[in-house]
């Protein structure tokens, strides 16, 4: 007979349901807190969309590297990814909701028969981020105000960028990866257009790509009978190019934002997640507070 099996938890994490205070449907927050003591100044924080997907990734990737910081360049630090009460990595019709930003619109079920797909949110979801999230967090343990983070990727990338260009003050860094910035035609760049600098903020805005999310399918795809479909939606989406421009646009402007963009060898749209987050995680957790590879 073989002993029972276990349910395995990543170790030193929790997490706990939170309602906006206008109310509505909870998030579930997936937090990793570090045992250690917290220096003077408290510790820096990562934000994440997508937590039930994002989470395990960024957890593992922190200590693995924070116990070696003259290796990695990598210490400790709060992670809060903001997910949803469910066992799957993703809640579309949410995710939809909160991460695509105004206009408001509906858009046809993700399954016949399903509900419509509505976006426009994303407002909503930063208020949350401000005034509920970060406060409780606080609340627990001692953060550094001066070096919050936020990650995003896919329609996170492109709330990350909204969040940024709505409210610049809110994180010292920006971790776009893979923005869908041609969303709603590019809509989001009307936001870029109008944002409005605070000067001296001096804040870090990250973005990036698979190397297969421009004019190339990875080798495998060309196999699948779609690929031709597959190849034009990329030419449309543009998700590599478009994030390469925006990066040459904000770096250096006269706020002092800093803007890179940074392309991942190999990689697809989804498959790409894992090294985003490795990623986020350096710059978030940088040792010193340095932001410099």
């Amino acid at each position: 007979m073989t002993d029972p099996i276990s349910v395995y938890s990543l170790p030193g994490t929790c997490f706990f349901d939170l309602v906006p205070a206008a109310g509505g449907e909870p998030y579930r927050i997936f937090l990793s807190i570090p045992a250690e003591k917290p220096p003077a100044e408290g510790w820096p924080l990562l934000v994440m969309t997508d937590g039930n997907a994002t989470f395990p990734f960024a957890v593992a990737s922190l200590v693995t590297q924070a116990p070696y910081p003259t290796g990695t360049n990598v210490g400790w630090g709060v992670i809060a990814a903001i997910g949803y009460p469910t066992d799957e990595p993703y809640d579309a019709l949410r995710r939809s909701w909160d991460l695509g930003p105004p206009p408001v619109k509906s858009y046809p079920p993700f399954v016949e028969g399903g509900p419509p797909v509505v976006i426009g949110g994303t407002g909503k979801l930063v208020d949350f981020i401000e005034n509920a999230l970060i406060p409780r967090i606080a609340e627990m343990v001692a953060l550094d105000p001066l070096r919050r983070s936020l990650f995003g990727h896919s329609f996170g990338g492109l709330f990350t960028l909204y969040a940024l260009f709505e409210r610049p003050d809110l994180f010292a860094n920006w971790i776009a990866a893979s923005p869908t910035i041609y969303w709603e035609n590019s809509e989001i760049l009307n936001n870029e257009a109008r944002r409005q600098p605070v000067p001296g903020n001096a804040a870090f805005l990250h973005l990036s790509a698979g190397e297969y999310e421009g004019d190339e399918l990875a080798p495998f795809k060309y196999r699948n009978e779609d690929a031709a479909i597959r190849l034009e939606k990329r030419k449309t989406e543009r998700t590599l190019l478009l994030a390469q421009e925006m990066a040459g646009r904000l770096n250096g402007t006269a706020d002092g934002l800093r803007a890179e963009f940074e392309l991942y060898a190999g990689q697809t749209h989804m498959s790409v997640l894992a090294a985003a987050v490795n990623r986020a995680v350096s710059i978030a957790f940088a040792a010193g507070g340095s932001t410099d590879r």
